[in-house]
């Protein structure tokens, strides 16, 4: 078992969004996660779509006056997959946290890969209201990919090594993931914990989906971590400067 961590570019936008009643911008890594388990290699997250490096406009519609993007030809998917020798033709396991453009986006690369994704997100991105609300796009999701939907904590490939955390509350369905190395538990939460501080302070966003259960979620993250596990915040600059290219 060994992870590999490496971004697929990055945002910088409102504080504000990401910390209520906090001012001024932030600059932030948008993480995707190769697992390199016995059963198969599995990718948690995809990153921005390639098109976002030379027209975030078009691509990402109001959301590029909301957020500056960095994306450089060696930082999409496909490139950091390539650089960890897989191709993205061959790759057969996605998990996605969550449905979001900085997370699935990077899906349209991925052609025969299996999805693993929370039922409730996954309904959510096919209603129209609802997807209005939250921002998903299906251009970033709804390619034909074979997809699972789960309900609820998952066991990937039944062994304890890789398992789905339901962490709802940032959108009806987000999830987490354990990897179970022989170092020991690392969680990575996506956006059900945004920041170091988020987990510290439970100082959330200014409107998440359901704030009750975010606020769940990052007490069951708490635990983990209180546990021994090593958490691994969904976009913070400084936390990630501290995490390995490489773990097992």
């Amino acid at each position: 078992m060994k992870l590999f961590a490496f971004t697929c570019g990055w945002l910088t936008g409102p504080t504000g969004l990401f910390l209520d009643g906090e001012h001024g911008t932030i600059r932030m890594p948008v993480p995707a996660f190769l697992v390199r388990h016995p059963q198969g290699d599995v990718l948690f997250d995809t990153g921005l779509h390639p098109d976002v490096a030379h027209d975030a406009k078009g691509r990402l519609g109001f959301l590029a006056d909301v957020f500056a993007t960095e994306l450089g030809t060696d930082d999409v998917v496909g490139a950091r997959l390539a650089a960890l020798e897989v191709a993205p033709e061959r790759l057969r396991h996605v998990v996605l946290s969550h449905l979001h453009f900085d997370h699935a986006g990077g899906l349209a690369s991925l052609p025969n890969a299996r999805i693993t994704v929370q039922r409730r997100d996954w309904e959510a991105g096919h209603d129209a209201d609802l997807a209005g609300a939250l921002s998903f796009a299906r251009q970033d999701f709804d390619h034909g990919h074979d997809v699972q939907l789960i309900d609820g904590e998952h066991d990937l490939f039944g062994d304890g090594r890789i398992v789905c955390l339901p962490t709802h509350g940032h959108t009806p369905g987000h999830q987490s993931l354990r990897v179970r190395l022989d170092s020991g538990d690392v969680v990575l939460t996506a956006d059900a914990c945004y920041l170091r501080r988020t987990l510290e302070t439970d100082h959330l966003p200014p409107s998440p989906f359901d704030r009750a259960a975010m606020l769940a979620s990052l007490r069951r993250l708490r635990a983990l971590r209180d546990a021994g596990a090593r958490v691994v915040f969904g976009h913070d600059a400084e936390a990630w400067a501290s995490v390995p290219a490489e773990m097992e």
